[in-house]
């Protein structure tokens, strides 16, 4: 193989997946990923791939004690951090996450990981802080600049603008137009107060990637905002993944809700 050519597709591998992409470079063959020949325990690397793959089929206990060895085994490796971390904070081991995290490099998917968890903390702080050390080294990384448009919808005012720009340009550029991107854009247009906009973006990336489940998140919480009907669209994300979030979410604030309507009856007066 030319290493150059094999050099050239690991960039675009990684571009891709920066921008959102992942319809380009995954295709949910876990089946055909874990059927592989047995891995050796010298390839962390390797295993920490496996780990992701049982997690995704759904295999999550062997994916968590495969992920917890590797995490003391290989601290060091970046592609165990990640991918391992992935694993622990999908389980919701946060803290063990960020400690793995924590032992990177100049790992910018690790930056992006730190963030991404900081931010699902509600720990805005320091998900900032986390993002201002990474620009003195990474700056002029794709990956930072997302990052920093993350924490931008979070912390909200002129960072809502500087935000619609990166996703706008993301979702705009020739070959690079991705849901994840137009997902940025419109959730920024949405703070913006532009819902017209927001949703022209959604609908026209839904048609796009019918499937996406994080369009149809965003597309529900759009519509509850326009207040338009979302039973359709619930729909569609409880069959492509039920154990989505938002779902819990509505499932949990309904059931607060008749909990509470319970403690009130009607007044009938004679």
């Amino acid at each position: 193989m030319d290493p150059f050519s094999a050099e050239g597709e690991l960039l675009n591998i990684h571009s891709a997946f920066h921008s959102g992409q992942y319809q380009n470079i995954a295709l949910g063959q876990f089946d055909e990923s874990l059927a592989e020949p047995s891995i050796e325990e010298d390839s962390p690397d390797l295993s920490a791939i496996r780990a992701l793959a049982l997690q995704s089929s759904g295999n999550t206990d062997a994916a968590l004690q495969l992920a917890q060895e590797l995490t003391e085994n290989y601290p060091e490796n970046n592609t165990v951090q990640v991918l391992a971390a992935t694993v622990l904070q999908a389980q919701g081991h946060s803290e063990d996450a960020l400690t793995l995290l924590s032992k990177h490099q100049g790992n910018l998917e690790a930056v992006s990981l730190i963030v991404q968890i900081h931010l699902q903390q509600n720990r805005t702080d320091l998900a900032v802080k986390e993002v201002q050390a990474a620009k003195r080294w990474g700056q002029d990384s794709l990956l930072v600049n997302v990052a920093e448009s993350w924490v931008g919808l979070r912390v909200g005012g002129e960072s809502y603008q500087s935000a619609f720009y990166v996703f706008e340009e993301l979702a705009s550029a020739p070959g690079t137009s991705a849901p994840l991107s137009i997902v940025g854009q419109a959730i920024a247009e949405i703070h913006l107060g532009r819902l017209p906009e927001a949703e022209a973006a959604i609908t026209a990336a839904l048609e796009k990637y019918p499937t996406d489940v994080e369009l149809i998140a965003n597309s529900i919480v759009l519509n509850v905002l326009a207040s338009k009907q979302t039973e359709d669209l619930e729909s569609r994300l409880q069959q492509i993944q039920p154990a989505h979030p938002l779902l819990a979410d509505i499932q949990e604030k309904s059931e607060f809700f008749d909990t509470a309507a319970a403690k009130f009856s009607a007044k009938v007066s004679s």
